[in-house]
Formats: C-alpha cells, structure tokens, sequence
C-alpha cells in the first residue's frame, strides 16, 4: 500500500508538471473488514488527500471517504496514527470538510490521519430500522478498514456539524472508550426536544425533503420512544462521563460572519435551543464540556470552520499531538 501511495505521488508530480489536474488513481490496499467490506477504488487528490471508495455490505452499496494522510506516512511504514473523524452535515457529503474550510492546512502541521466519511444525505449516523446501517460502517466497516490498511491507531477523536454533531456526540455515547474527544457545532444533540414542534417537525421534514421515509430511522417518536432515546445525545449523556467535550451553536440571529443584510435563521435557532438542553443536563450530572454558546450567528460554515479552530487545541491534545 505504502509503494502505492508513493507511485500515486509521482503519477501526481507529473500530472502538475504537465499542467494536468486530473486525480490520480492508485492500487488500493487489501485489507478487508470482517463482514467483506473493502476499498475498490483509491485517488490520490493531493499530497495528502485520498478518496476512497468503500464497497460497504452494511449500508448495501459503494461509499466514499475522504482521508487526509499524515505529512509523514509514507516515511513511517511501523508507525501507527492518531485519527479524527468529521462527519457532515445534512443534505451534504464527505467533500464538504475540505471543500468548505481549511482543515488541510489547519492539520497539515500535525500527526493525525483525518477521516471525512460519506455518512448519507439524511442517515443520521444510525443503523436505521429499515434502511442503511451507517453506524456499522463508519464504526466497524471502515474502523477496520483504516486500522488495517491506513495503519489507523486506538486514539480517536470526533466532531462534526448540524446532523453531524449529534452523530459526534451519539458515537462517543454510544461507544464509551471508542474515542477520547468529541466536538459538536451546532448539532442536533436532542432529538425529543418539544422546541420547534418536536421530533415530528424539523427532523421529520429534513428526512422527507431528500424522499426518505422518516418512520425507517428510529420508528415513530411516541411508539418507539427508547430507540429514539439510545440515539439521543441528551439521552445518553451519562454515558458521556470521561470523554473531553465541546459544543458550540449561535442563536441563530445575523453574526460577525454574515454578509450584510442575513436575517434570522431557524435551523440555527433549533441547534441553539438542543445544545443549551443538553448543555443543561450535562451540568446537572456534572460531566464537564466547553460549551461555546456564542450568541449571534447563523447554520453556515463560517461558525464552523471558527468551531473546528476553537476546539482544535482541545481535539488534538486529548489525540495526544497537542
């Protein structure tokens, strides 16, 4: 795999002397998870960008990940690394990280193997009741696939944004031990909220406007209330206690990094009101979490590209790069 990557960095050096910008493909590594799940296709973007696509048993089709390689991977065939997964947001993809802020620069000086997985439009990184197991993919599928191919080592850390975030925190919960870290900006991190008509309102109306059926994911809110609770963020906060946390919303008003003339934002506004419940209930269990509550400011990428920057310190020492 090692001489792979190299051979796709030369292939890369001359695409650019000859003004090519085409990616440039690379063997895959070999490696397997245990139900089957393998890496069929790589392309090396940059010197430290790869997209992966990931034959995925547990979510029935071909998946894209982005990675972001070490500085020194190659140089370092024994060496095994630290990993921070993010996770995107609703209605978007594994691009998005790079594509929207500067985390390979924000990384670059760091040991740390960064994992951008496609995580569905809509999934909610869940395996849902009728449907796509992402869960299983993201934390067991492709966890072995790095760790077997990528040379992934045991400390993670993990943030993500909106339905990002509440997958961050959901994880960590889910998973004690899993991963050291967990950051959320603007996250969904209670999913039975009352706040904005409850779980039928704004949830139900994200999965339907991509055609899904909202009832596959965790079943009806009242008929199946705990297996929405075993993916709730608030619900599982208990489980939480060890694990170094950050959290950050706005209010949803205009900000410092909106253009003029923004106005009001609800998706913010229903973030804002999820994370300060759970702030709130991680208080009353004395669990400790820098929690950013910043006042002004909207659902939009700026807030979370300053997000991964004010958590960054925090991410990376419980990695141990710090």
């Amino acid at each position: 795999m090692i001489k792979g990557v190299r051979r796709a960095l030369l292939a890369l050096v001359a695409a650019v002397a000859c003004g090519c910008s085409t990616p440039t493909e690379a063997p895959p590594p070999s490696a397997r998870a245990d139900d089957g799940a393998r890496i069929v296709s790589l392309e090396q973007r940059s010197d430290r960008m790869l997209d992966l696509t990931v034959d995925s048993p547990a979510v029935g089709r071909r998946v894209p990940v982005r990675l972001l390689l070490p500085a020194g991977f190659d140089g370092a065939p024994g060496r095994r690394w630290p990993v921070l997964y993010l996770l995107h947001g609703c209605c978007d993809d594994y691009r998005s990280w790079t594509e929207q802020t500067d985390v390979e620069e924000l990384t670059a000086p760091s040991d740390v193997l960064v994992v951008m997985p496609d995580g569905g439009a809509v999934g909610f990184y869940s395996d849902w009741l009728r449907g796509p197991a992402w869960e299983t993919f993201h934390l067991v599928e492709m966890r072995q696939l790095l760790e077997r191919g990528y040379r992934a080592g045991p400390q993670r850390a993990i943030a993500g944004l909106s339905m990002g975030g509440l997958g961050a925190i959901a994880y960590a919960a889910r998973h004690p031990g899993v991963f050291r870290a967990a950051a959320s900006f603007s996250g969904l991190l209670n999913t039975r909220t009352t706040y904005g008509g409850g779980p039928r309102g704004h949830q139900f109306r994200l999965i339907e406007g991509e055609g899904e059926d909202p009832l596959a994911l965790w079943g009806d809110p009242d008929q199946q209330a705990a297996v929405w609770a075993a993916h709730n963020p608030h619900d599982l906060a208990p489980r939480l206690r060890g694990t170094t946390l950050f959290v950050s919303t706005g209010n949803g008003d205009p900000g410092p990094l909106d253009p003029p003339g923004s106005t009001a934002d609800d998706a913010e506004q229903l973030t804002h009101a999820e994370t300060a419940e759970f702030v709130d209930r991680l208080r009353a269990l004395r669990i400790p979490a820098t929690a950013d509550l910043y006042g002004p400011g909207t659902h939009t990428w700026p807030y979370w590209q300053r997000g991964l920057h004010r958590s960054w310190p925090l991410l990376s020492r419980a990695l141990g790069i710090g």
